[in-house]
């Protein structure tokens, strides 16, 4: 039984690889005539004469990531036929058939019944495609005045611009499970640390709630970048702007922009608002990582401080015992990958020449993954949070009294000795203590008067964490009062009535 030979991977005369299924032309360099591929119908396909290689069929294809984007192409080219129509270039008959049309298409998109076809090689060219077969010829007309270069630049926009909206609402909830916990444990006081050293005491809440204005940033960042986001390029033609009266205000308006884009050089090629959701994404993820690198330490043995929930840790595969933070370590590792999709979209963008060039075309691949990195961390950085129990004990035992250092450096400013005598006498009295192997609450009156003659007997009152805590009562600080002010502040930009 004779087998048909395998396809013979050969070397053209520049080097590129080819197969026996195609032929290296002799008309040029670099240019490839195929035995088994005929030329595909296009939206370009009438400048060429021969077929795509195969292989560059399937490397220039962007329809296996940019498929996410039929709801917006579909929503777009609805608003454009209406566009359309009103410039006279479409009957209203017409613009109604291909609306509809449209319509149908989604409704396959829906139902999971929309069919990939080979040359479908992105979203706009399938969509059309399947138009043309439920509507006719009349499909034809949509692209009229328009390019895939406005076309994709559009979509992503309308994407994107509901996708932010998803994660503004999901960091609210983020921020309100802290501002929540902040409110009930408010009375919970724990060591702060410097270089991940015992500093000072303070409130978890206080630690809760600076992880919970760092998230506020990002919210207001988001909101800033939704502005640049939502403006259109709709109408920009592939790149000098569309031939035919087309309302680009009033589109816009139809399609819920602000605005369209006001140049239409810029508009096609601009991609600012990818690098800056991207960076969006970066930022909340560094912080969501900052966060989380501190529970996993506060969820350590050696710590105690609180304790994960069950449905956000896992066990290890060898050692029974183990409880181990995946939830956490996983937000803390994702970091890392979100950066990477902005680094190299920015190294993409860099050295483009104007206007639209087929690099933008990797705009899409590191934008949807952050953003389905950053719609799945939120909600589990917030169930983390919810679910997790506090040690109240194990936090009480790790103040310890030499945190309180500083306290007695201000006792002395109080009584009029300037805070770099103060400060020598209190880390000299640090040092005493050390020497003696004592507690720094255990120094006597006469001790410490050898170390400066302005304390007195009631130096003792400083031996307390809650005194210290209050002490710090300036906007901003730790004190009960303070930490509350900022409960209700953040309460009030959620929109939430503050506790009476």
């Amino acid at each position: 039984m004779q087998t048909s030979p395998s396809p013979i991977r050969k070397v053209s005369p520049n080097g590129l690889l080819w197969n026996n299924s195609c032929q290296y032309s002799s008309g040029g360099a670099g240019r490839f005539r195929s035995e088994k591929h005929t030329v595909s119908t296009k939206l370009w396909g009438g400048r060429f004469s021969g077929a795509l290689d195969p292989l560059m069929e399937e490397f220039n294809a962007s329809i296996d990531f940019d498929r996410r984007l039929w709801l917006a192409d579909i929503r777009g080219s609805q608003a454009y036929a209406r566009a359309l129509a009103a410039a006279g270039l479409l009957t209203e008959k017409e613009a109604e058939q291909i609306v509809s049309g449209l319509e149908r298409v989604a409704a396959e998109w829906r139902a999971g019944q929309f069919e990939i076809r080979a040359g479908d090689e992105d979203i706009h060219t399938a969509n059309e495609r399947r138009l043309t077969e439920l509507i006719g010829p009349v499909a034809g007309k949509l692209h009229t005045g328009r390019s895939r270069n406005d076309q994709v630049a559009t979509d992503l926009r309308l994407w994107l611009r509901e996708e932010l909206t998803t994660s503004e609402q999901q960091l609210r909830t983020l921020i309100g499970v802290s501002v929540e916990r902040a409110a009930t444990e408010i009375d919970l006081l724990m060591p702060g640390y410097t270089h991940l050293q015992p500093a000072q005491p303070t409130r978890w809440s206080h630690w809760l709630l600076s992880h919970a204005w760092a998230w506020q940033r990002d919210a207001l960042r988001l909101q800033d970048l939704q502005k640049r986001v939502n403006l259109m390029p709709l109408g920009n033609g592939a790149l000098a702007g569309n031939p035919f009266p087309i309302d680009r205000d009033r589109l816009a308006q139809d399609l819920g922009f602000s605005a369209p884009t006001p140049n239409s050089l810029d508009g096609v090629s601009d991609r600012d608002f990818v690098a800056e959701a991207l960076f969006w994404a970066t930022m909340t993820m560094l912080h969501i990582s900052r966060w989380a690198e501190d529970l996993i330490i506060y969820s350590s043995r050696e710590f105690g401080f609180v304790t994960l929930a069950d449905a956000y840790s896992t066990g290890s595969s060898l050692m029974p015992q183990k409880k181990n933070p995946d939830s956490l370590e996983l937000l803390r590792g994702k970091a890392g990958r979100v950066f990477g999709n902005m680094s190299g979209l920015l190294m993409t963008l860099k050295g483009l020449p104007s206007t639209y060039n087929k690099d933008l075309q990797e705009d899409k691949e590191p934008l949807f993954d952050a953003i389905d990195t950053l719609t799945g961390a939120l909600p589990i950085a917030a169930g983390a949070l919810a679910t997790l129990t506090v040690n109240r004990e194990n936090m009480a035992r790790a103040l310890v009294p030499e945190m309180l250092a500083t306290d007695l450096a201000e006792y002395l400013v109080r009584k009029g000795v300037p805070f770099r005598e103060t400060h020598h006498a209190a880390g000299a009295a640090v040092a005493l203590t050390e020497s003696q192997g004592i507690p720094l609450t255990e120094l006597t009156l006469e001790a410490l008067r050898t170390l400066h003659p302005a304390f007195e007997e009631d130096v003792v009152s400083i031996w307390s964490y809650e005194r210290s805590v209050e002490q710090r009562d300036a906007r901003g600080g730790s004190s009960r009062r303070a930490v509350q002010e900022q409960i209700d502040e953040l309460l009030l930009w959620l929109g939430q009535p503050a506790p009476v």
